[in-house]
């Protein structure tokens, strides 16, 4: 490794705007290059979308933003890097998914895939035929397709991939139709729904199968202490390497900034817009004023006096659970925020932390993060709703309810602006712009200007807390002005 990186009176190598995890991770990919780097963030703390608070009560530690990880685990950037030893730590849930029904069944995600399998009935040899070599695959299939495609020679593994493709490529309706039980098809449903898009579009079905390929590979784990922890470790980190943080520094102008070879921005395309727009060129600038934003989220986090109880016990277990019913509840609720309109059920992803991470709240208490889809920008107040869902399948939880939080897409976008309408995926992933984010480039973290760069969500592989859309950036900017 290169000796640390350290700025004189000639400035940095690098900036990088933004300390979310994209941010940090690029910075960190300089310094290990050794570059000299400084990273510059608007709030008080590091983290982006990795932050936690006391959003209700002093002593429940909630997640601001993200909650469960499996991308974070299975990022080969962050496997790579000894986060360890700046403090992360894993807690791997019992069940990693579960997804209830109203009869009091529900599909249960394991670890282990045969253990998963043979909880489906009927389904064990179809649920084993599609995501065996998902699982088996799955660090192939991570390496090659967490990032951008066009940059790079020949895929190594052209047959894996292949086989992968061909039902990611499809709609999860499409992937549901193998399977017999209601569970099955739900299940590959509720997973699905995290792409943000209409179930019965294209390409959901690689979320599901990227998706629960995760669960049986690195498990969908959660940080103990929060998931501010990923960033404070990545920020331990780049010190360590002899990069810079400084907090509350608001960037407003480029030419404010100290003097530097190239900057990186961990912002999406309006704020790049904001802050460089007199500084490219009129065709990428008109690309970036077309980039479309996707449906936003509204979250309610509860501080409970004792646990959620689920009318399913096994639910308890899990680490994710899927509120929402059928698959055909599903595809109505999402298609109707695909729409524009709320859904008047909508499908709410529910994470109880303190129930593997005792740090998180008093003992015997309890902290919940839940959320829902719901159109960008919406002022829908969804929290009736969202506990609605709750009650649905844990009876009485609502009595257990000692106080609350909820943020809509305008509290996001304030809370972080790159959350535009409360978009926390930094851009709508649909069929086309999955590959043209933010704009149609063969280089995407590069811009016309050869000293500013791209590294937010908004960039290949879009959403998710896993470094990788500012290691690629960081990685542009070395074999670009910072060779």
């Amino acid at each position: 490794m290169a000796a640390a990186p350290t700025s004189d009176s000639h400035g940095y190598d690098a900036l990088v705007v933004g300390a979310g995890p994209n941010g940090l991770a690029a910075a960190i990919t300089l310094a290990r290059a050794g570059r000299s780097v400084l990273v510059l963030e608007a709030r008080s703390t590091v983290g982006g979308g990795s932050r936690s608070a006391a959003l209700t009560l002093p002593g429940f530690v909630h997640d601001v933003c993200s909650a469960v990880h499996p991308l974070g685990r299975a990022s080969p950037v962050f496997r790579g890097w000894p986060l360890a030893e700046h403090g992360l730590e894993w807690i791997e849930p019992p069940v990693a998914i579960a997804h209830p029904l109203d009869d009091g069944s529900a599909a249960l995600v394991h670890r282990s895939l045969d253990a998963t399998a043979a909880s489906l009935g009927e389904d064990e040899d179809r649920y084993r035929g599609l995501l065996g070599p998902v699982a088996r695959d799955f660090t192939l299939i991570a390496r090659e397709l967490l990032g951008p495609l066009r940059l790079r020679g020949p895929l190594r593994h052209p047959f894996a991939l292949g086989r992968f493709g061909l039902g990611a490529i499809q709609p999860a309706t499409w992937l549901a139709r193998r399977f017999r039980t209601e569970q099955a098809r739900a299940l590959i449903g509720g997973v699905a729904a995290h792409s943000f898009g209409p179930l019965d579009g294209p390409l959901t079905g690689a979320f599901a199968l990227a998706l629960l390929g995760s669960a049986h590979a690195v498990g969908w784990p959660i940080p103990r202490g929060g998931s501010q922890a990923i960033a404070d470790a990545l920020a331990s980190y780049l010190r360590s390497l002899g990069g810079e943080i400084r907090t509350d520094h608001e960037v407003t102008s480029l030419r404010e900034l100290p003097p530097h070879q190239a900057v990186l921005l961990d912002l999406t395309p309006r704020q790049v817009l904001r802050l460089a727009g007199d500084r490219l060129s009129g065709l990428y600038r008109r690309q970036l004023q077309r980039y479309r934003y996707g449906p936003g989220v509204f979250k309610v986090d509860l501080a409970l006096d004792g646990p959620i109880p689920w009318a399913n016990p096994a639910l308890a277990r899990a680490g994710t659970v899927h509120l929402g019913g059928t698959l055909p509840e599903l595809v109505r609720s999402e298609g109707s925020v695909a729409r524009g309109r709320p859904a008047g059920r909508p499908f709410v992803l529910v994470s109880q932390p303190s129930a593997f991470d005792p740090s998180r709240a008093p003992a015997g208490k309890h902290v919940v993060w839940a959320y829902c889809h719901v159109p960008n920008g919406s002022r829908a107040d969804m929290s009736d709703a969202i506990l609605g869902q709750l009650e649905r399948f844990a009876p009485g939880v609502g009595s257990r309810i000692l106080g609350r939080s909820t943020m809509g897409p305008a509290a996001m976008e304030t809370y972080n602006a790159n959350y535009v309408g409360g978009d926390i995926n930094g851009g709508l992933q649909d069929m086309w712009q999955m590959w043209t984010r933010p704009a149609v480039r063969l280089d995407p973290y590069s811009t016309p200007d050869p000293a500013i760069f791209i590294c937010s969500s908004s960039t290949p592989p879009g959403g998710g807390v896993h470094g990788l859309c500012g290691f690629h950036a960081a990685q542009s900017a070395l074999r670009g002005v910072l060779r």
